[in-house]
């Protein structure tokens, strides 16, 4: 019998993505993914330090206890924590005793804006090793002691990493993505760590099955509870109207708020609409140009308030935010992505609450669903 075709690069077996050029097969699933394989090089042995910038919890620190235990043992770890837990502070200590041992360590996430955000976090923790950034057009470097990059970039590092952290496995585009996680898969000479505030049940449903670790952390590094989300039942005409009052309160309180609807063009119309009101207001979705010099206005306080779609809905840290999610009850927000935005709300020590309103004119499963799961969090604190 013919032995089956195997792709070396993605894994994929389904002839139905292969095809022949010059008598050669070449992968249909994977051939946008072009570069040559990362070389794995071992580096020095050594004492490595790293910075923190607030004191983990107790919880904290037994997590991060067991994560490293479960590293050296070999068992792969799944940390289960809310938004605004300090998840990233509690992989440092597995980070510095892998890097100490000189190998090679790996922090991928979905999104290139969340990489980005991180990058500065990670470089300020270890400033004394090579921390680097690998997304789609930023791919000049490729080597260092800490490697983050988007999971679209892991076809690169075959192999490669002895420590691979995986963020947000929730999130679009890695979430139920087969050649991604195939990637993945490829990329790790020993083993990972999987983080996430809403992991699938997939996900909880494999580690209990392969005797893999599940770590759970159901409170904010300051020890207040996750904001529980307020439900306006209203038509959609309505909601404009609705979104208008709160603004006007949240300008006399200059209080800055994320607007998110769920589709690009519905942020600029809102956005049309609350313009004729209010001067200090902008939008972003992933068509935006100037998105990024957006958002450093919005950390300045030059604009207060921000219509925007779901790229805003991870990865962003505002002090003081508060939240309106407008159409809630629309097929793109899924319950994970609902807890995602409403996690936007109460991340800092000084101000660990806020608004989250999510307007909609019905109920749906994903609205509960997430409003369940909220308040499971907050009673297992």
């Amino acid at each position: 019998m013919e032995e089956k075709f195997i792709c070396p690069k993605c894994g994929n077996r389904d002839p139905k993505y292969f095809g022949y050029l010059n008598g050669k097969v070449y992968c249909r699933s994977c051939i946008t993914f072009r570069g040559d394989d990362v070389e794995y090089t071992a580096r020095k042995t050594e004492q490595i330090d790293f910075k923190l910038n607030f004191e983990l919890s107790d919880r904290q620190k037994e997590i991060s206890k067991t994560t490293l235990e479960n590293y050296k043992n070999g068992i792969n770890t799944l940390i289960y924590a809310v938004t605004g837990a300090g998840k990233t502070e509690i992989v440092y200590e597995t980070i510095a005793f892998v890097l100490s041992l000189g190998k090679t360590v790996g922090f991928a996430i979905p999104r290139k804006d969340v990489v980005i955000e991180l990058l500065p976090r990670l470089q300020k923790a270890f400033d004394n090793k090579k921390v680097i950034a690998v997304y789609g057009g930023h791919h000049n470097e490729l080597k260092g002691d800490i490697v983050l990059l988007t999971t679209h970039q892991l076809y690169r590092y075959k192999n490669y990493f002895d420590l691979l952290i995986v963020d947000e496995i929730d999130a679009f585009p890695y979430q139920n993505n087969e050649l991604l996680e195939s990637f993945f898969v490829k990329s790790i000479r020993h083993n990972y760590i999987y983080m996430s505030a809403t992991p699938s049940n997939r996900i909880k449903e494999l580690f209990k099955s392969e005797g893999y670790s599940m770590l759970t952390l159901f409170s904010r590094f300051h020890n207040h509870s996750l904001i529980v989300p307020k439900v306006k039942k209203i038509s959609d005409t309505l909601q404009y109207l609705f979104v208008l009052k709160l603004l006007r309160n949240y300008h006399k309180l200059k209080k800055r708020v994320l607007i998110f609807v769920p589709t690009i063009g519905m942020s600029k119309k809102v956005f049309d609409f609350l313009k004729l009101f209010f001067k200090n207001i902008n939008y972003v979705n992933s068509k935006r140009e100037n998105k990024d010099q957006i958002l450093n206005d919005f950390r300045d306080k030059k604009i207060m308030f921000i219509v925007t779609t779901s790229i805003l809905e991870r990865g962003i840290t505002i002090d003081d935010l508060q939240v309106v999610v407008l159409f809630s009850n629309h097929i793109v927000y899924s319950s994970q992505s609902l807890i995602q935005i409403a996690g936007r709300v109460g991340r800092n020590i000084n101000h660990p609450s806020g608004d989250v309103y999510f307007l909609t004119n019905e109920i749906t499963e994903n609205i509960k669903d997430a409003i369940k799961e909220i308040n499971y969090c907050n009673s297992n604190m």
